[in-house]
């Protein structure tokens, strides 16, 4: 037979192979999709984990709960192997005190306050200080030694031009992380921070901050954004106005908890693991419906959707609710160590951590590029479910620990413009969550982990 006809014939059979296949993913993906708009569990689950539940700080009687509400749904279901992993975290408490007053001249007030996760308490009798306002570190560095003694406060404005508030976060957030400890080099005895949210309300926003051993502890807390324009205006009218702090927060020696895990073994690739998961535990304020409620129920509905619609997993599907993401990340660093000791092979994980919104896409990372280039071919296959971004960007805080072994770090991207104002404040509550939302997210969480099963992401599988 002439070799040109034969080969001729081999491409002919190949572009047949790779249409038929394309077909039956697109097939698959809108089966995925139909399913869990009309039947998905995502939403029902996120209302137990929030109204059943609440909030779940790592250590806290309500993250107890929340490992053994989510392991019991997973279980309920009957049709993965679900196992808890032990984890060490710290525990923190806030307490019941958390006031500020305002005394300028004979007139006084007070303000809302949150305390910042990590901070020390004050005296019980309280810290009583004047008040220095900056809006920068530079500018801190150029008072110095003139904030001893003051309680400083970081009036930084969460910057609006940004198209991905996400952006803007990383820009704020370091001052709340930073600034105590960098006004505590200077003598200041406490420190305030402007709440991280486009939004203009009276909801302080909490989140985690830092200490170093060299440097004195000093309290730290957020004033809501209305808050700080109040300051903000008091101190201009007022230069020598006092400031009177009391928080009772402490932090209590490390305690066991858990991640939760699930898993459905691969058919033909056992030995290579997806993971696709959130963070199960949330602040201690609100009941983290979208922080990060809605990306462990997303990652639960994956495995339940797959046993729906009976689809059999080439690759291992793994589902890991992790602990302790907001003020530790221990949940994700044990797993990476876990996984390292026992040798396993993660060719992708999966992570969704900013919120229940409309999904946009994905954002990807991976030290072997050829995955990266890989794992954009499966864009076309999603951008008419409104997938449209595709960017190589973060992929997650408690997956990161398995880049260095070259898994594909992979983030759920959703509409960012509502998230930062529920973000870590006591209106992150399960009404803010929309049902269609949500179940387009884990929709699109499913379908990818649908295709990295059925190809993988180093071709030839």
């Amino acid at each position: 037979m002439n070799r040109k006809f034969l080969l001729a014939l081999f491409i002919f059979c190949s572009v047949v192979f790779e249409l038929s296949a394309q077909n039956t993913d697109s097939v698959t993906v809108r089966k995925i999709y139909t399913y869990s708009l009309e039947k998905g569990k995502a939403y029902e689950w996120l209302d137990a984990l929030c109204n059943q539940v609440g909030h779940r700080l790592s250590g806290s009687e309500g993250a107890a709960k929340a490992v053994a509400l989510t392991k019991n749904l997973l279980e309920t279901e009957r049709h993965c192997k679900v196992y808890l992993q032990e984890v060490m975290v710290p525990r923190w408490r806030r307490n019941d005190v958390e006031k500020l007053g305002v005394t300028m001249g004979k007139y006084q007030t007070s303000v809302r306050i949150c305390s910042l996760g990590g901070s020390i308490g004050t005296p019980t009798e309280g810290i009583q200080a004047k008040m220095v306002e900056v809006k920068s570190f530079g500018e801190l560095d150029s008072l110095g030694k003139k904030v001893a003694g003051k309680i400083v406060f970081f009036n930084i404005v969460f910057d609006q031009s940004y198209i991905s508030t996400f952006d803007a976060y990383s820009v704020a957030a370091t001052y709340r992380y930073n600034g105590a400890k960098s006004a505590a080099k200077y003598g200041a005895v406490a420190s305030i921070t402007r709440s991280m949210t486009t939004a203009m309300d009276n909801n302080p926003h909490t989140g985690s901050m830092g200490y170093v051993d060299s440097i004195k502890k000093i309290p730290a807390c957020a004033v809501s954004t209305q808050g700080a324009e109040f300051l903000s205006a008091a101190i201009k009218n007022d230069a020598s106005l006092m400031l009177d702090l009391k928080m009772n927060c402490e932090t209590l020696p490390d305690t066991l908890s858990y991640n939760v895990i699930a898993e459905i073994k691969g058919s033909e690739f056992p030995d290579e693991i997806i993971v696709v998961g959130g963070h199960l535990d949330s602040w201690d304020v609100g009941q983290g419906a979208h922080d990060d409620g809605a990306g462990c129920v997303q990652a639960m509905e994956v495995i339940q959707t797959f046993k729906a619609l009976g689809i059999k997993p080439k690759r291992t599907i793994r589902v890991v609710l992790f602990m302790n993401e907001e003020n530790g990340t221990r949940g994700g660093k044990k797993y990476a160590e876990i996984a390292k000791e026992k040798g396993e092979k993660h060719i992708a994980a999966i992570e969704s951590d900013a919120g229940g919104f409309t999904p946009q896409g994905f954002g990807s990372e991976c030290i072997d590029s050829t995955k990266l280039i890989r794992f954009q071919n499966y864009s076309q296959l999603m951008k008419p479910y409104g997938l449209h971004n595709w960017s190589e960007s973060w992929g997650g805080v408690d997956i990161g620990p398995l880049k260095e072994t070259g898994t594909l770090l992979i983030g759920l991207v959703p509409d960012s413009q509502r998230y930062f104002d529920y973000h870590h404040s006591m209106i992150d509550t399960f009404d803010k969550v929309n049902r269609r939302e949500l179940q387009l997210g884990a929709a699109a969480m499913t379908s990818l982990v649908y295709l990295l099963s059925e190809h993988g992401v180093e071709g030839g599988k």
